[in-house]
């Protein structure tokens, strides 16, 4: 049903798109992106297809030069705050 070669696992599809494999998951859940599951081990796989269909609006899109929304130059950077219970 699957051949390998048009397929891929969920660490090269994240490595690919440049996000990680808990973003990948989410937007299967939320259905922004189609993964396929493996017929025997039941694993994420992505059509190799989709992935650079995605890729390529990607890089078309335009980033905002925002830095009030903290982007600079492409790169998102996010504050991170601990809170103690």
């Amino acid at each position: 049903m699957f051949m390998k070669s048009n397929f891929i696992q969920i660490k090269e599809a994240s490595q690919i798109l440049g996000v990680s494999k808990l973003t990948l998951r989410n937007w299967d859940n939320k259905r922004k992106l189609i993964s396929y599951r493996h017929p025997i081990n039941n694993y994420r796989i992505y059509n190799k297809k989709d992935i650079y269909k995605l890729l390529n609006l990607i890089k078309k899109s335009p980033i905002p030069q925002n830095r009030k929304n903290g982007i600079k130059n492409g790169v998102y950077k996010l504050k991170v705050v601990h809170l103690k219970d």
